[in-house]
């Protein structure tokens, strides 16, 4: 039998705060004076307890539907146990509705709430009225500044990923000058020995036909990736996985050994996926260079014939689950973007018992 620790642990966070909020309203009935007069009005407020309670586990699909509920509730919580609270604890599902709405809706439920406290009156002074003013105001500023907070991360995260596919498409715009020249020689050997050698001729056509498609895929990844103003500015050739050797002489360089786990020879592959695997490790490694204690750090490269798989674990110390520090979060969305526009997956986060672990499924052919 699971014990209801482990039961919480597998629930969402609102349906968590929906359960405290619960424990608490029904605390306070049980404990407050001025409550129900007998055990049917005890019953009857700790049920408009849970539903209050529950409201918070449908906010995020139902916000005003939510709202409504636990305000209804309250009203029937404030009139059987008025001590406990205005309309019960409704600030607490306010504050997760003004995180889900603006400011031009959230302000109306606050206001409304506000307009209803002078019924405080009835069973106290003002200080009690201020209280109840206080509470929701309370609950609307912090999920205000919920709601505030997390637009600034999601801007933060588009420019991320603009950013990224900004240097996505220098870099494919590279891959590309390189096949395309290919083809333009090819196809100038072939017109050379066109009557002279047939079996050349037409070897050069092969590679021309094999080049010409691989192109035809690197064009529809940087179409698109690139931006309007994206200038390409590097006629560098791209690194790719047999590269991977010469990254991990450098980081062992600054006292991070890096073992790599692949293939002893690696099959041919297409440019993009090359080019992104590369730069998914470099950024890992990268990450774990600059945000961790670690010492030591295990790359694992594994294809097949669909894809190209992908870990890089390290040795540093444990952290709690989902922490990830802001600048390395930065690294981890490119490389998420990376692996999206490739029809591949990408997730990061902490191992349990230490160490931080990076996985990558990038398909060999266009999603």
């Amino acid at each position: 039998m699971r014990s209801p620790g482990r039961l919480l642990r597998g629930c969402r966070p609102d349906q968590r705060v929906a359960v405290g909020l619960f424990v608490v309203l029904a605390a306070l009935i049980l404990v407050t004076p001025n409550g129900p007069h007998h055990v049917l009005g005890y019953a009857a407020a700790i049920a408009l307890a849970a539903v209050q309670a529950g409201t918070i586990a449908v906010l995020r699909r139902h916000p005003e539907a939510a709202m409504a509920v636990a305000v209804l509730a309250g009203i029937g919580i404030e009139s059987l146990s008025p001590a406990i609270g205005w309309l019960g604890q409704v600030a607490a599902v306010l504050a997760g509705y003004a995180r889900r709405r603006p400011p031009s809706r959230s302000l109306w439920v606050l206001g409304l709430l506000v307009a209803g406290t002078p019924w405080k009156l009835a069973y106290g002074d003002w200080r009690n009225v201020l209280l109840a003013i206080a509470g929701p105001a309370l609950g609307w500023t912090l999920g205000e500044l919920g709601r505030t907070r997390a637009l600034r991360r999601q801007d933060s995260e588009r420019r991320i990923v603009t950013q990224e596919r900004e240097r996505i498409a220098r870099e494919l715009h590279d891959v590309l000058v390189h096949t395309v020249s290919v083809i333009v020689v090819q196809a100038g050997a072939a017109q050379d020995v066109f009557d002279r050698r047939p079996d050349l001729a037409r070897a050069a056509l092969a590679s021309i036909d094999l080049a010409a498609r691989s192109t035809l895929s690197e064009l529809r990844v940087l179409l698109q990736t690139m931006s309007a103003d994206t200038e390409p500015d590097s006629a560098t050739p791209q690194p790719g996985l047999a590269q991977l050797d010469t990254l991990a002489a450098s980081l062992g360089a600054t006292g991070l050994t890096v073992e790599l786990d692949r293939e002893p020879a690696l099959p041919p592959l297409p440019a993009a996926v090359d080019l992104s695997s590369y730069r998914i490790v470099q950024e890992s490694l990268t990450n774990t260079l600059r945000h961790s204690q670690a010492t030591l750090a295990r790359v694992t490269v594994r294809c097949s014939p669909r894809s190209v798989r992908l870990e890089i674990r390290d040795d540093g110390p444990a952290r709690p689950s989902g922490r990830v520090d802001r600048s390395a979060h930065r690294g981890i969305v490119g490389m998420q973007e990376r692996a999206r526009l490739l029809g591949g997956t990408l997730d990061a986060g902490p191992v349990p018992g230490g160490g931080f672990r990076v996985r990558a499924d990038l398909p060999l052919t266009s999603a």
